[in-house]
């Protein structure tokens, strides 16, 4: 059974969300993780890949876009195909959806910020996995 942890942002900046998406991607791969970072559409999966490159001045992540190219996958992945097709310790669901095959992860990482409709949905969300028996943890940051 998955932890599921809301990160909930004090404010909404431009990017703010994508920022907090490459700083846990960036901790979850020190920590040895492989990681999926669940997107809503290519062209977000593609911004996220450039992001990580230049998030941090020192970061290095090592990441593809899914589905990989080559066999032996970065332990990072960005897509928007779903994530029960990707094989990963943690999922970062950067759409406004439950995602699909979430159970098969260790851990649901859930980004958070003050727009109205970003909360909206993140409260539906909350409730979607508590109404499937799951306790998420919500962290403001």
């Amino acid at each position: 059974m998955p932890r599921i942890d809301f990160y909930v942002l004090p404010d909404h900046k431009e990017n703010g969300r994508a920022l907090l998406a490459c700083r846990l991607t960036d901790k979850a791969y020190r920590l040895g993780h492989a990681v999926y970072l669940f997107t809503t559409s290519e062209l977000q999966a593609a911004a996220l890949d450039d992001l990580l490159w230049t998030f941090r001045q020192d970061s290095f992540v090592p990441h593809e876009r899914y589905p990989a190219a080559s066999e032996d996958a970065s332990p990072v992945l960005i897509g928007a195909a779903p994530p029960v097709e990707v094989n990963a310790q943690v999922l970062i669901n950067c759409t406004e959806a439950l995602p699909m095959g979430f159970e098969h992860y260790e851990r649901v990482v859930e980004l958070v910020d003050s727009t109205a409709e970003v909360l909206a949905k993140s409260r539906e969300r909350f409730r979607q996995y508590r109404e499937r028996g799951f306790n998420p943890e919500t962290h403001k940051l």
